[in-house]
């Protein structure tokens, strides 16, 4: 381990993101979801709401109103989401900022949801933009799904009220916390046969086309839309069911068309919310429409698609790769699409790029821009074949991500000692195979630091002075007899 190389991390072709928690579950930590998948995401989305004028404010709505009737699962004053905790009169010592503060510390970059009463003044508004920008490169989506009629800001505003709240919003996050980027979710085009049919309140949203960064939309290939109010049955009105090759259809055409009205400029495209709800398919089949989807993906080259979030890892209904276990909500459940998910993470197309450049020494400082721009060491390894012991301990007191034969694994600060034999529990290795152990640092606190230079809210340094030590044995300590 006397050799070291710099690395870096680049984007993947199409990126991988991950809902956790929204009002169908709760936040799983990071840990957790780390040791079950693998592998990091580019971003964890997580969902939020604030309505700091309502009189039920800041209570979470559903608990606010517990006795009150509905039938659908907005009917509420306000939206179901968690309340945002920040703002004016708030503090950032709770939520979101402590999931955000979990998502960065584990090398994944920020996706805020946030529905948000348009009616709020600028001082408000930024405040919020104030809040976010120590967690660097995340992003945001104010006020989703806005070309639908579900939500509280389109219940109490206009279509044209909710793009010009959205214009106002991202002009004041440019201006206090530029390295955000902006999502805007909208709709889709809607007649598919139409030459240059339009998108959905077009006319409305084309100021917000313009200012946003990044493009979305929330579809699924399957949602029981009725849920939890009744149960899925064949013949029922309450889900749907899109073709993989009309659903990418909808998305080509909805990119080409925005990219036309924004004057031929044309911006990354998401799916911020994506699967195929079980309650339609059945669990067993669950996955079969999203590995068409991936393949559709591939074959069709399409540059204009960023990525897409898997909504989402833990679910109360069939929308997750766990079910939240009914009589206890720590324990998640996994469901078979979990196996397939875990494909998914591992193929190349969908793999975040790693280029080691030249030598090093230490000490050393790392650079951690986001989950797509980072640069960190590796540190090359012989291993004589197959491992029974491989664990990796560290004099310094550092907060790293690190990566070794496909697998990550997370040292917090104050761990000393990291098992990586599951590095080798799914892929062991030939006799004589030569690889790398790479190490990055995200921000220790999950923050960025504003004492570390001018570039401080878009890249976090941490100086590596020691090298770790590998414990790696060929052989069990002794024999089962």
């Amino acid at each position: 381990m006397d050799k070291i190389k710099k690395v870096k991390l680049t984007p993947a072709a199409c990126g991988l993101d991950l809902g956790d928690g929204s009002e169908r579950a709760e936040y799983v930590n990071q840990d957790y979801i780390l040791n079950t998948l693998g592998r990091p995401h580019r971003n964890i989305g997580i969902m939020y709401t604030y309505y700091p004028k309502d009189k039920e404010w800041p209570e979470r709505i559903s608990v606010a109103c517990k006795d009150m009737e509905i039938h659908f699962q907005w009917d509420y004053p306000y939206d179901d989401y968690f309340p945002y905790r920040g703002g004016l009169d708030g503090d950032t010592k709770g939520e979101p900022f402590q999931q955000m503060r979990d998502i960065r510390r584990h090398g994944q970059d920020v996706a805020l949801t946030l529905t948000i009463d348009c009616s709020l003044e600028d001082e408000y508004l930024r405040q919020i933009a104030k809040e976010l920008k120590p967690f660097g490169r995340m992003r945001l989506r104010i006020n989703h799904e806005c070309a639908g009629d579900w939500f509280t800001h389109n219940q109490r505003f206009s279509y044209k009220e909710i793009g010009e709240f959205f214009v106002r919003f991202a002009k004041i996050v440019k201006e206090e916390a530029p390295q955000i980027s902006l999502v805007f979710c909208g709709g889709a085009v809607g007649d598919l046969e139409a030459e240059d049919a339009p998108v959905q309140y077009e006319e409305e949203f084309k100021e917000a086309f313009d200012i946003a960064d990044i493009w979305s939309n929330d579809c699924y290939l399957a949602l029981h839309y009725g849920w939890p109010f009744d149960v899925c049955e064949k013949g029922g009105d309450s889900y749907a069911m899109t073709p993989v090759d009309l659903f990418f259809e909808r998305l080509d055409k909805t990119s080409k068309r925005m990219t036309k009205v924004n004057h031929g400029e044309c911006k990354p495209f998401v799916i911020s919310e994506f699967n195929t709800d079980g309650d339609v398919t059945g669990p067993m089949h669950q996955g079969d429409s999203i590995k068409r989807f991936v393949e559709k993906l591939k074959s069709e080259n399409a540059d204009w698609f960023d990525g897409f979030s898997m909504y989402q890892f833990r679910d109360r209904g069939r929308l997750g790769l766990e079910i939240e276990d009914p009589n206890n909500s720590a324990v998640g459940i996994p469901q078979p699409i979990l196996k397939d998910y875990k494909d998914i993470l591992k193929d190349p197309f969908f793999l975040p790029g790693l280029e080691e450049t030249e030598d090093t020494a230490l000490p050393v400082t790392l650079r951690w821009g986001g989950a797509e721009d980072a640069e960190g060491i590796a540190i090359p390894i012989t291993f004589e074949k197959t491992p029974e012991f491989c664990e990796i301990t560290f004099e310094e007191d550092l907060n790293l991500m690190m990566e070794l034969n496909g697998r990550w694994f997370y040292k917090a600060p104050g761990t000393k000692t990291v098992d990586m034999m599951s590095a080798f529990f799914e892929t062991p290795v030939e006799p004589g195979t030569e690889m790398t152990l790479k190490i990055f640092a995200p921000p220790a606190t999950g923050e960025n630091d504003p004492s570390q230079g001018e570039d401080w809210a878009v890249n976090y340094y941490t100086t590596m002075t020691k090298m770790p030590q590998l414990r790696i044995r060929y052989e069990e300590i002794q024999e089962v007899l």
